[in-house]
């Protein structure tokens, strides 16, 4: 039987085509995962900014309470900046400046929590905070469960833990770090489940955040809450809770808070 070895030529020739299938799989692969994730991200935006019933009204603190009414007065309602003094405060907008709408200020210093007079089980809520440096608060759905705000503007997301902002504190770490530069507003855009109980009284489902977005961002979707996340208010878990905002820690300021309750499934 006739046969002939293969040339060098041939040889290179066909090991050109073996990386060069390879190649064109690889980039296939990769283009198609790119697209996957940028669906994902596109699909999954959410902003609550315009809907919902207004739970603070710009102006004053009716319907809200203080966990400790004796330091009530480090709350405030006022025009916020970043205080050009220093980056670790928030401050009052100067009454020369042209002032915006007012916000919710949790000054420097000595603070308490503030929470709604009302209560709510599942929830959509749109929320907008500024910080500054150095500073450390949090959005407590139900006064049990919360949402972490931190100041770690420019921390690498492979880096982030549950005490991060954005974080479900001792729970899950945020998905990536949207938080912008000190003195700027952020949003917060939660649809939240609150637990199920059965007439006894027993819990048969815990918490759940259905999606949180930060800054339009998905960081959070269909995460457990199985107990309370620290630093909650006393009663322990129940069917409906106030919405607390932690100001026990630093400087921290909140407008726009609107909430839609939602039909229990």
């Amino acid at each position: 039987m006739d046969t002939q070895l293969p040339t060098k030529r041939s040889v290179a020739l066909i090991a050109v085509l073996a990386v060069a299938s390879v190649s064109f799989l690889a980039i296939g692969i990769k283009a198609a995962d790119d697209k996957k994730h940028a669906a994902k991200s596109d699909a999954a935006a959410v902003d609550f900014k315009d809907k919902g019933e207004l739970l603070f009204n710009g102006t004053d603190l009716t319907g809200w309470r203080f966990a400790d009414p004796g330091k009530a007065k480090i709350w405030s309602v006022v025009p916020v900046q970043l205080d050009p003094a220093d980056k670790n405060k928030l401050a009052a907008v100067a009454e020369t400046a042209a002032k915006p709408a007012g916000a919710m200020l949790r000054a420097h210093g000595d603070g308490t929590d503030i929470f709604t007079e009302k209560a709510f089980g599942d929830v959509q809520l749109h929320i907008e905070f500024m910080i500054p440096d150095g500073s450390n608060s949090g959005v407590y759905l139900m006064g049990q469960y919360e949402v972490q705000i931190l100041s770690n503007f420019g921390k690498p997301d492979n880096k982030l833990g549950p005490g991060d902002c954005g974080g479900i504190y001792t729970i899950k770490a945020p998905d990536a770090n949207p938080l912008k530069p000190y003195g700027e507003w952020n949003s917060y855009d939660i649809v939240f489940h609150a637990p199920r109980f059965d007439a006894a009284g027993k819990k048969t489902e815990n918490a759940r955040f259905v999606q949180v977005a930060f800054n339009g961002k998905v960081i959070h979707e269909n995460v457990e809450a199985p107990h309370p996340t620290g630093g909650q208010l006393p009663g322990g878990e129940k069917a409906k809770g106030p919405l607390m905002l932690q100001g026990n820690h630093g400087s921290v300021a909140f407008r726009n808070i609107r909430i839609t309750e939602l039909e229990a499934k």
